[in-house]
């Protein structure tokens, strides 16, 4: 059996608590932390891979990082086969912001010379030698998110074709999220110009489990 493509773009924060609510239920001012909060911490597919022989394990990190700055919350995020955890095989920073119409946005970026810093969601103060200016932004690639109260969850994805992707010859990536505060599940597929699939999973996306 094909196994799923790895993936490309989960996201994609140290406390597992779910958002704040008023006591007429109307959500508070903290939602966007409460976003940060289900992205952060580690997670596992091992559960899924066990199931499933299509799926990898995989290992990912999420951290809070330039936290003394007020544009954020910015994230750097690690994902790794988890037989060698010390080579990660997709390093990126996140940034989340409110939109005007109630949702979030999580905005990706690339980090230069991305080795170098491999480990680092282990840092009290993750790449705290660079700045928003030392990284690339991957225009069309960021994720819209909205809080579902019937599932308790962040639902997102990204929009259009917008997100390039040339991987098996592919013409762009989209990416489908959904944020619990127990994990995440992720479903990156790469479709070529004529909108045929042409790598991901077809069954479903990547489930992973909060293991911190």
């Amino acid at each position: 059996m094909i196994r799923a493509v790895l993936p490309l773009l989960a996201l994609v924060l140290a406390s597992c608590a779910g958002p704040a609510w008023r006591a007429d239920g109307a959500p508070t001012q903290d939602r966007l932390l409460s976003l940060r909060s289900f992205m952060t911490g580690s997670f596992s597919s091992a559960a899924q891979a066990a199931r499933d022989q299509a799926y990898y394990d995989i290992v990912l990190h999420t951290t809070p990082m330039w936290t003394w700055r007020d544009d954020g919350p910015w994230l750097y995020v690690e994902q790794a086969l988890a037989e060698t955890t010390d080579r990660p095989y997709r390093q990126r920073v996140y940034k989340l912001e409110r939109t005007d119409d109630g949702r979030f946005w999580s905005r990706v970026f690339v980090l230069p010379d991305p080795e170098r810093h491999a480990g680092a969601w282990r840092s009290g103060s993750p790449l705290s030698e660079l700045t928003p200016g030392d990284l690339e932004e991957r225009v069309g690639c960021a994720v819209t998110l909205r809080w579902d109260e019937q599932a308790g969850a962040f639902v997102g994805s990204t929009t259009g074709t917008g997100c390039p992707s040339d991987l098996s010859g592919a013409a762009y990536a989209t990416s489908q999220i959904v944020l619990r505060p127990d994990g995440m599940s992720t479903w990156d597929r790469g479709f070529d110009a004529t909108g045929q699939q042409v790598w991901g999973a077809t069954a479903g996306g990547y489930q992973f489990d909060r293991i911190d």
